[in-house]
C-alpha cells in the first residue's frame, strides 16, 4: 500500500478506487510523496472551512503527509484555496468529491452542499483509503456505518461557545480531538467526550484564517456612529430571531443613534426558503444607509462584523467570543424565558446585561455601554479560558503538530 500511495501522488499511476477524478494534481517540483494520507473533509457550510484550512496547510508544509482538501462544493474549494499560501499549493490537493448527480442535488435544493449523508454514501470507498480524516462537524461520523472503518477520525474544533450543542455526545466517536482552550477541555473530559492522551489544546486556528481573509479597514457605513452587530443564532428554540428579531432591528433603527449590522449565524439562512423569509422580513430596512444586512456572504463568517462592531447584541452564538477578541459592550436577548443564571450553556450571558425581548432593548444597550467596565474583567477572563493563546505560537501549527504526533508523521 505504501508504494501505491507514492505512485498515486507522483502522477505516475493511480490508486485503485481512489475516486480522484476532478482533483488537482500537485505541481511539478514538489518533494517526494510521503506515506500518510490525511483528508480534511468539509461536508457542511462554508464557515467550517475557516476552522480547519490553515491547520491542513500547516500539516502539509511541516510534516510528511499527503493532505487532501475534500468538499462536494466547488465554491467551498475556491474559498479554501484563497485561504492557503502559494508555497503550500504544491503539497495540498483540492478535490470536489462525488458524482455530478450529487452536485446537481445541491443545485436543486439551492443549498451550499448536498445532504451530508448522500455525500458520505457516494464517496465512502474513497474515504476509506485515508489514514485519517479531519472533520469540523459531527454528523459525518456516521461514515463508520457506511463502511469507512480504516481512517482515524480527528475532530476539528469549530467554535468555542457554551451551548450544549458544542458538547455533542458524538465527539466521543472521534479517535482524537482538537480543543481551543481549557474551558472546553474541562467540560469535555467531565462529560466523557474526550480522553486523556487523545486530545490536544491548540488555540483557535480560525483567528489566523480570518486575518488572511478579511479587510480590517472595510466598513459598509459612511459615518462614524457606533456600530451595533445583531447576531441572532439559527436555533428556533434558543435564538432571538423568530420572536424578537424584527422588533430588535426596528427598535435600534428608530432610536437613531447607531449604525446597525444584521448578520445572523450563517445557518439561519442556509436554504433558499429561510433566506427568502429573513430577507422579506428585513426588506423595509434594505435601502437605509444606517443598516447593513448580510444573510450569508463571506463577511458573515470571517469576523468582519465582530471586529467592526462597537456593541454586540445576540443570544447564544459562539461568535460573542470572537467579538471579545477586543472586549466591548455586549447585550443578550432572552426570548424564551430561560432560567440561565446557573446554566453553563449560558455562561457567556455574564458578559453584559440580559433583557427579555425587545421592549427594554435600548435600556439594555445603554446599560451595556455604561457598565462595560464592570463586565470587562469577566470578558477577559472567559476569553483567556476559552482560547489558549500561547504567545508566539501559531494556532494552526500547534493543531498540525498535535495531529502529526497522534498519527506518527515525521517532519519534512
Amino acid at each position: 500500500m505504501a508504494v501505491q500511495l507514492v505512485v498515486a501522488r507522483s502522477g505516475i499511476g493511480t490508486m485503485p478506487d481512489a475516486g480522484t477524478a476532478g482533483g488537482e494534481a500537485p505541481q511539478p517540483g514538489c518533494a517526494a510523496a510521503p506515506l500518510l494520507r490525511v483528508a480534511f473533509l468539509f461536508n457542511a457550510q462554508a464557515h467550517q472551512i475557516l476552522h480547519g484550512i490553515t491547520t491542513a496547510e500547516a500539516l502539509a508544509l511541516g510534516w510528511r503527509a499527503n493532505v487532501d482538501i475534500l468538499s462536494a462544493s466547488a465554491a467551498h474549494l475556491d474559498l479554501a484555496r484563497s485561504l492557503t499560501r502559494a508555497e503550500s499549493h504544491c503539497l495540498l490537493r483540492f478535490e470536489r468529491i462525488g458524482p455530478p448527480l450529487l452536485h446537481r442535488t445541491a443545485e436543486l435544493l439551492r443549498s451550499a452542499v448536498p445532504p451530508k449523508l448522500l455525500t458520505l454514501a457516494a464517496v465512502r470507498r474513497q474515504l476509506n483509503l485515508y489514514d485519517a480524516i479531519a472533520l469540523p462537524e459531527r454528523t459525518s461520523t456516521v461514515m463508520r456505518r457506511f463502511g469507512v472503518t480504516r481512517p482515524r477520525l480527528i475532530h476539528v474544533d469549530h467554535g468555542a461557545g457554551d451551548r450544549a450543542a458544542g458538547f455533542d455526545p458524538r465527539i466521543a466517536r472521534f479517535d482524537f480531538a482538537l480543543v481551543a482552550g481549557e474551558k472546553q477541555r474541562r467540560r469535555m473530559l467531565a462529560e466523557g467526550l474526550i480522553r486523556p492522551g487523545a486530545h490536544a489544546v491548540v488555540g483557535y486556528p480560525k483567528f489566523e484564517a480570518i486575518d488572511r481573509l478579511r479587510d480590517p479597514h472595510w466598513s459598509p457605513f459612511a459615518d462614524a456612529r457606533p456600530v451595533i452587530l445583531y447576531n441572532p443564532h439559527f436555533s428556533a428554540k434558543l435564538g432571538s430571531w423568530p420572536r424578537d428579531g424584527v422588533a430588535i432591528v426596528d427598535t435600534i433603527v428608530r432610536d437613531g443613534r447607531f449604525n446597525l449590522v444584521v448578520a445572523p449565524h450563517i445557518r439561519l439562512c442556509d436554504t433558499a426558503r429561510t433566506r427568502a423569509a429573513v430577507g422579506a422580513a428585513l426588506a423595509p430596512y434594505a435601502d437605509r444607509p444606517d443598516v447593513h444586512v448580510d444573510l450569508g456572504s463571506h463577511r458573515s463568517i470571517d469576523m468582519s462584523y465582530t471586529a467592526l462592531a462597537d456593541i454586540y447584541v445576540g443570544d447564544v452564538s459562539s461568535q460573542v467570543y470572537e467579538f471579545l477578541r477586543e472586549p466591548g459592550p455586549a447585550l443578550f436577548v432572552n426570548s424564551h424565558g430561560h432560567r440561565w443564571r446557573d446554566d453553563p450553556d449560558y455562561a457567556h450571558w455574564r458578559f453584559g446585561p440580559v433583557v427579555d425581548g425587545a421592549e427594554r432593548l435600548i435600556e439594555g444597550i445603554d446599560r451595556a455601554i455604561a457598565e462595560h467596565g464592570d463586565y470587562a474583567p469577566e470578558q477577559r477572563r472567559a476569553f483567556a479560558d476559552t482560547f489558549d493563546l500561547s504567545e508566539g505560537q501559531s494556532h494552526s501549527h500547534r493543531a498540525a503538530a498535535a495531529i502529526a504526533a497522534f498519527l506518527g508523521a515525521e517532519p519534512r
